[in-house]
């Protein structure tokens, strides 16, 4: 059985980037984002959709 907030798609992440550094993300299941070490940034997932917006991005602590 699956939970509500895993719809996100890991396959997905094989084909996104970064959209300020275009380096690799990694995928934080139990915050439901896409980590971008490299931009201190982390994007959330809402309804299974990645956003992938700087705008709306939570910045990573050092």
């Amino acid at each position: 059985m699956t939970e509500p907030n895993t719809a996100f798609d890991r396959r997905m992440l094989e084909a996104l980037v970064c959209p300020v550094t275009h380096g690799t993300l990694e995928y934080d299941a139990e915050a439901q984002e896409l980590l971008s070490k490299s931009a201190h940034l982390a994007f959330p997932i809402r309804n299974g959709i990645p956003v992938m917006l700087v705008d709306e991005a939570r910045r990573l602590d050092d």
